[in-house]
């Protein structure tokens, strides 16, 4: 009899591991749809102008619905920025497969972080709080470092080739910083088409700035 209980409450717990785990796909399915839909009104609206309701009315919810999932609009938005810091770290890591050299690391990784948002620039619009240091009303100081930490993984390849090539810790980072804000330089001026106005193409100057990092690495 003993035997059979103990077959009756495993099959139980199996039952309820798999109960849970169904609702564990819808609940991920509900929200990769609310970020979807959110994702469309941050790009048309920003951050300030977007709301919940209208979250909520792009996504085919009531707003209680999305106030089940999220605590607020920030929330989104920090779920939104995640995904794509994730998505930069992935591309940037790709963009190394096969560098076998310091120099093709280096080369390959800073180039992989700039074509990531020359590929997406609404991701770049997603960053700008990031860039820019503000924090969004909202986010927990745990969930701002989380994003920062996250974006500055993005660049660490590059950091640890140059030190690769000779450069201090120091110059490294000083190094990197640089290349970080003339990277977002170029790419406000394409995105904004004012890349026009010098008759330049912005990759063909990003790879030859990358190139002169490096060689003001090597030299020194």
């Amino acid at each position: 009899m003993k035997q059979i209980s103990n077959s009756k409450d495993s099959s139980k717990e199996k039952l309820l591991e798999a109960r849970k785990g169904r609702l564990a796909l819808v609940s991920d399915a509900k929200k990769a749809h609310i970020l979807a839909a959110a994702k469309e009104v941050f790009e048309e609206h920003g951050l300030e102008g977007a709301n919940v309701r209208e979250i909520a009315k792009r996504a085919g919810y009531t707003p209680g619905a999305i106030y089940s999932y999220f605590t607020s609009k920030e929330e989104i938005y920090g779920a939104l920025l995640a995904d794509s810091l994730e998505r930069l770290n992935d591309a940037v890591s790709n963009s190394m497969e096969g560098a076998k050299s310091s120099v093709q690391k280096a080369e390959r990784s800073a180039l992989g972080f700039y074509e990531f948002y020359a590929s997406n620039p609404r991701d770049l619009d997603l960053g700008f709080y990031l860039f820019g240091g503000a924090r969004p009303y909202g986010l927990t100081p745990e969930l701002n470092a989380k994003l920062n930490t996250r974006l500055r993984d993005s660049l660490l390849h590059l950091e640890d080739a140059l030190v690769e090539l000779g450069a201090s810790p120091k110059v490294a980072k000083e190094e990197v910083t640089a290349f970080f804000a003339h990277s977002v330089g170029l790419l406000i001026l394409e995105n904004t088409h004012r890349i026009r106005m010098f008759q330049e193409n912005s990759m063909k100057l990003c790879v030859t700035y990358i190139k002169q990092l490096v060689e003001r690495v090597k030299i020194k």
